[in-house]
């Protein structure tokens, strides 16, 4: 049986992920790079909380589209958001660095943002 406490433990910590996304978005704009990977560090810690709820073991990748299909198969209804998620995992680590620098347009942070609140607000749901 999956630890609540595990679970609840990988939604805090994406909770925090999808706040500080939020406020840079408020706060810093011109910080889109940031922004994203607050986002996709917020449904990865979301689907991994919810990978242990659903007693699924995963490797520890930055890979949303991954993540999403080991969900998928206990949870065939989570499987359509793949593409909305899987255009966010180019947003984790590489993003980063500088010799990998991604501009985003306002519409892809506010997508980002809008997908990480869905993808969180979604798994919190699923494991209450």
């Amino acid at each position: 049986m999956p630890s609540n406490e595990l679970v609840q433990s990988w939604l805090v910590k994406a909770a925090h992920d999808l706040e500080t996304a939020k406020i840079v978005a408020l706060h810093l704009p011109a910080y889109d790079d940031m922004i994203a990977f607050h986002c996709q560090q917020a449904i990865e810690k979301s689907l991994k909380g919810y990978l242990v709820y659903l007693d699924i073991e995963f490797k520890p990748v930055h890979d949303l589209g991954y993540l999403l299909n080991l969900a998928a198969t206990k949870d065939q209804s989570i499987d359509s958001y793949f593409e909305e998620v899987d255009e966010i995992s180019r947003y984790a680590v590489q993003i980063r660095y500088p010799d990998a620098l991604i501009k985003l347009t306002k519409s892809q942070v506010k997508r980002a943002t809008d997908t990480a609140d869905l993808m969180y607000q979604l798994v919190k749901e699923k494991v209450s």
